[in-house]
């Protein structure tokens, strides 16, 4: 018998209504993506060409995408890109896939520094703390014309990564990238003069929750990124040596683990002012910024 015949919008429903049944999650943000990556078109573009016919060889590549779906890989992961702030970035299995959550983050730490006196002249001098694929810092970069970033990562493989999207972006010339550890005591030797912002999204898993989440993370994600003992160790190390690392009077910001928001405040007691915690969409403490005195 011959293959059914198949066109964008009829393998959609199908899809979605499989990934459904099947209970995973955001089954048309799925399926979409995975269709919209296989026939090279954006989301809406789908809809724009809903009768547009499958072939056999893009049909066999779209069922290849939703078998590794079912097996719980995330999908960014599959079609090799995920969104940030609006911006395109690459990613796979050697970085954390870019949350919204972080943009809150990001729009924290842009307010604060757009809040403090910078040396007349000169663009802000930022440093990134555990950059992955680079989203942060490529996005300050984009969006504060004339910043000037370092983004360090303990891994390797993630700062390559990294690299590739500020090449994407355009602005390669303005990042500077640095393998090193913020645990290590040669850190601050490691990336240089204090900057005007230190913003990090440090590993706050603690160990014995990692084995509680979703799949899609535990088994997919990188867990170097993601777990420290106890969940506060980068904070309190980062806090320790922020008088070296930024400038007096200026900007020092975090993202939180949900629960994390009283300990590292705890952290910040002395040395530290304007401390403001933001939550995010779901009424979680989410992005910790403080002024460095």
């Amino acid at each position: 018998m011959a293959e059914k015949e198949w066109n964008v919008v009829d393998l959609l429903k199908t899809t979605i209504a499989f990934f459904t049944e099947r209970k995973v999650d955001e089954p048309r943000l799925s399926a979409e993506l995975l269709l919209g990556n296989v026939l090279g078109l954006e989301r809406l573009q789908l809809y724009l060409n809903h009768d547009r016919p499958v072939s056999p060889k893009e049909l066999e590549r779209f069922r290849e995408s939703t078998r590794q779906r079912l097996q719980g890989r995330p999908v960014q992961y599959i079609v090799g890109e995920s969104f940030f702030y609006g911006y395109r970035f690459e990613v796979d299995g050697r970085v954390l896939i870019p949350r919204p959550e972080t943009e809150l983050v990001l729009e924290d730490g842009m307010e604060r520094l757009s809040a403090i006196t910078l040396p007349v002249g000169q663009g802000p001098s930022i440093l990134d703390i555990g950059t992955g694929s680079g989203c942060i810092a490529v996005t300050l970069a984009l969006r504060i014309p004339g910043s000037h970033l370092t983004a360090v990562d303990i891994s390797t493989d993630a700062l390559g990564v990294a690299q590739r999207n500020a090449q994407a972006h355009g602005v390669a010339d303005r990042i500077r990238f640095v393998q090193a550890d913020a645990l290590d005591p040669s850190f601050v030797e490691a990336v240089g003069v204090p900057f005007d912002m230190v913003i990090s999204n440090p590993p706050y898993i603690p160990e014995p929750e990692w084995a509680t989440l979703q799949d899609e993370v535990r088994l997919y994600e990188p867990r170097l990124a993601l777990v420290a003992p106890e969940g506060f160790e980068y904070y309190r190390s980062i806090a320790s040596m922020a008088s070296k690392l930024v400038r007096k009077g200026g900007v020092l910001c975090f993202e939180l683990h949900a629960d994390g928001a009283e300990g590292v405040r705890n952290l910040l007691l002395s040395g530290f002012g304007q401390i403001r915690v933001v939550q995010d969409y779901g009424g979680l403490d989410r992005a910790l910024s403080c002024i460095v005195g």
